[in-house]
């Protein structure tokens, strides 16, 4: 392979999703193209480091993990988390909200102020509305309390996610539902801290962002990369992490997850299938995908 950058994973731009390489390299990902791309054989995944800090071992990861950290990177990216309540002391203003992935599929959650909706294109919610803004520990309050009123998680599988994106209901009213019910239930609750601003319910709709509308059912998703092996497809969908690639035999969705820690190089032709697990029939290996 003449040319290959490591990968660092998906990122979402006001212009959409990005593949990001080691070294500060881009990748637009717009809908209509082919995305194709080979591992060297012999290639090793290497773990992605944390906080911005290279690995200091350059540790193997396994194929299939989503994080690409080995045991001690991991461990001092959570140390430094919101999302693993280890971190307390965050000055800066965050905001609650409700995010929709599908019917029956609603999670309460929290993000930086700063950040605007990159969480929730991140996390591929079809829809989403604010609840309120407010110091860190004040929405965390606020999170545990509606997961508790409400009755939803504050986390949804990607699996589940996946399941359920082409077959939506057709209009953003019909999308936006269930975030209009559950928010005015939220907001009339008597026990918000003080601190935490409500705000009232604008729901965002990003199934268009995605290319969700029209969208052909996936046949199945990608295990994980191997050395030697190549990915490609028209790109017909991105939500969160997930590209819908359209392989000529169905559309395979890639979690981009899989992708990083790789050294990733333009497809040649010849390169091993990748392991699919297929949505209706789990066979292990779809023969003639990629």
């Amino acid at each position: 392979m003449a040319q290959a950058w490591k990968c660092s994973g998906l990122r979402w731009s006001a212009d959409g999703p990005l593949l990001m390489w080691a070294g500060g390299r881009r990748s637009a990902l717009t809908r209509g193209k082919r995305v194709a791309f080979g591992v060297a054989e012999g290639g090793v995944r290497t773990c992605t480091g944390a906080r911005g800090h290279p690995c200091p071992a350059a540790a193997a990861v396994p194929g299939r993990s989503t994080g690409a950290r080995c045991e001690e990177c991991a461990r001092l990216d959570r140390a430094h988390s919101v999302a693993a309540d280890t971190l307390a002391d965050d000055p800066r203003p965050y905001r609650v909200y409700l995010a929709w992935f599908g019917p029956g599929m609603v999670k309460v959650g929290i993000t930086a102020e700063e950040r605007g909706s990159a969480r929730l294109l991140e996390q591929g919610a079809v829809c989403f509305s604010w609840l309120g803004t407010g110091p860190l520990m004040a929405a965390r309050r606020t999170e545990e309390l509606l997961r508790a009123a409400l009755r939803v998680p504050d986390r949804i599988p990607y699996a589940d996610k996946r399941a359920v994106r082409s077959a939506l209901p057709g209009t953003e009213a019909e999308r936006a539902g269930e975030i209009t019910e559950l928010h005015g239930r939220a907001v009339a609750l008597p026990a918000w801290p003080e601190s935490l601003a409500r705000e009232p319910l604008r729901v965002v709709d990003h199934a268009g962002v995605f290319g969700l509308p029209g969208l052909d059912a996936a046949v199945g998703e990608v295990r994980e990369l191997v050395a030697g092996g190549a990915v490609g497809g028209e790109l017909v969908a991105a939500a969160g992490p997930d590209l819908h690639l359209d392989t000529g035999s169905g559309v395979v969705v890639l979690d981009t997850r899989l992708m990083t820690g790789w050294e990733l190089g333009p497809a040649q032709g010849g390169e091993r299938e990748l392991p699919v697990r297929r949505f209706k029939e789990d066979t292990g290996v779809q023969d003639g995908l990629f």
